[in-house]
């Protein structure tokens, strides 16, 4: 008996977002009469779609702070915490901060959120503007655990990342730790894998609120949102990085493209920078010509500290949701988004969509209604695809120039265009 086939999330998500759209311009058509507003988008969708948003919420502290620590501790090398350490460490956080930058630079210029209203009455106010310096100040939490009760992150990243480094200083006492937190973080993200199973009645219930009550100038608003990130996107991983690839590393950047077709095709399919180690693995270390020794430390590294298409979501998203809702957002605020999201890209895991998650925290750490995912939501996971793609070849370029400037890089297998192929001809 031939096997039913399954859908995967992506599908599911992408089909829930088109009967989405159009139960919601059925409504928006016939005038969303006063039973449909009252049993539909203000009853069953809005119930729906905030129970989703609230399960997303529900799992930003936990998934920052669990992984953060295991990603800090996973320094166990000594000698990785010295010299590559710093490099590879200091290589990751340039790029993000060169995201997120042009990420929300773009969003000042193109403003693709003007002109339009939001997708639901939502009182938004922003609370009065902390000074930057206090801003670094209250970086310190006096109080971790009244910091995770309150959702401030940046004190939980700090901590976070104390504690990891802590743990990989202790030696048998902290592996024992460390282990207890890697089971932690398995554990963690089996639910965030739980949540996402509801996220095609999620994004069904929030883009039918969305259709069904927005104009034709909201819908252009997200053409411009997801036209602005796929640009960012392509600037950042065919510009900045090869870029950076030929000041630093001195190498070519058409050759170590050309070798990251297969890694990148397996980055797109999956939407998961933790399920492409293996293959971006294999891509550094057999066509590249990186050594084990290194690679096996940079990449599962930026497979979790490195997240720069993430950070260019987010960017972008911050910027779209608060032009969106008319909010202005001070100076410091913007910087407090800067280095929120350098530092929680350390903590954002791999895996598909887990981006939204901190978003959530991003959003409520400046004032900005956490509803303003619903506006992206029913797109994202196109745009989760590509971003990873941008994540995995960030991990290698930041690899490619450790491994050469530690006299770890084969030239002659970096030189060679058929190096590797026997790998890329298996995926």
């Amino acid at each position: 008996m031939a096997s039913k086939t399954k859908l995967s999330l992506s599908a599911k998500i992408f089909i829930a977002m088109i009967l989405g759209a159009f139960a919601g311009l059925i409504l928006n058509f016939s005038g969303n009469p006063e039973w449909s507003q009252v049993w539909l988008t203000d009853g069953i969708l809005m119930v729906v779609g905030q129970i989703f948003i609230s399960l997303l919420k529900m799992l930003v502290v936990p998934l920052v702070f669990i992984s953060l620590v295991c990603g800090s501790s996973s320094l166990s090398d000594p000698k990785m915490l010295g010299r590559v350490g710093g490099k590879t460490i200091a290589l990751y956080l340039l790029t993000t901060a060169i995201a997120v930058t042009l990420a929300l630079g773009s969003a000042l210029i193109f403003e693709p959120g003007i002109g339009v209203h939001g997708i639901a009455t939502v009182e938004a106010q922003i609370t009065e503007s902390v000074p930057f310096t206090q801003v670094l100040i209250d970086m310190v939490p006096t109080n971790p655990v009244a910091a995770m009760a309150d959702g401030q992150m940046l004190p939980i990243i700090l901590f976070a990342v104390l504690l990891g480094i802590s743990i990989t200083l202790s030696g048998e006492i902290g592996g024992r730790v460390s282990n207890w937190f890697n089971d932690m973080n398995a554990i963690i993200m089996k639910l965030v894998t739980l949540v996402m199973e509801v996220a095609p009645y999620g994004v069904f219930a929030l883009i039918a609120i969305l259709a069904a009550t927005s104009s034709g100038s909201d819908i252009l608003a997200l053409g411009k949102y997801v036209g602005l990130v796929f640009a960012v996107l392509f600037i950042h991983a065919l510009i900045v990085y090869p870029t950076i690839l030929v000041l630093i590393g001195r190498l070519s950047p058409l050759m170590f493209l050309s070798k990251l077709r297969a890694a990148m095709l397996f980055a797109f399919t999956t939407a998961s920078s933790n399920a492409t180690i293996p293959v971006t693995l294999e891509t550094v270390e057999k066509k590249i010509g990186v050594s084990n020794k290194i690679a096996s430390f940079t990449v599962p590294l930026g497979a979790t500290i490195n997240m720069d298409g993430t950070a260019i979501m987010q960017g972008i998203a911050t910027g779209f949701i608060a032009q969106y809702y008319g909010i202005d957002l001070s100076a410091s605020q913007y910087l407090m988004v800067v280095i929120m999201v350098i530092l929680a890209s350390i903590g954002t895991a791999g895996v598909p969509s887990v981006g939204l998650v901190v978003l959530a925290g991003v959003l409520d750490q400046v004032g900005l209604p956490a509803e303003g995912i619903a506006l992206i939501l029913g797109v994202d996971r196109l745009l989760d695809m590509t971003r990873t793609v941008v994540n995995i070849t960030g991990d290698s370029m930041v690899t490619t120039i450790v491994a050469k400037s530690e006299g770890e890089l084969d030239i002659d297998v970096f030189n060679d265009p058929h190096a590797g192929l026997a790998f890329e001809e298996q995926h």
